[in-house]
């Protein structure tokens, strides 16, 4: 399971800027204490898990979800922990 955090910018881009990796037998409550302490500070925050196995595939479900299936013309995803390239 990776969970990522980040932040929407003011183009409306989702950029990416931690990624962490727990065992799929992780809490929904642990998952939720961890992004809350990344983003503390942090506004607009955004933060999700997903059930895959590398960084780089959580970040195109993310871009999928969140950014293109949401119905953003033009914004994109942003990836400043690795520099994942997404799919548009």
């Amino acid at each position: 399971m990776i969970l990522l955090t980040g932040h929407w910018d003011e183009d409306a881009n989702l950029v990416i800027t931690t990624s962490q990796e727990y065992p799929d037998s992780t809490s929904k409550r642990e998952l939720e204490a961890q992004a809350y302490r990344e983003l503390t500070g942090k506004q607009p925050g955004w933060a999700c898990s997903f059930l895959v196995d590398s960084h780089s595939r959580a970040v195109q479900e993310a871009h999928e979800t969140y950014v293109r299936d949401a119905g953003r013309s033009s914004p994109t995803t942003i990836d400043n922990v690795w520099g994942v390239q997404v799919d548009v």
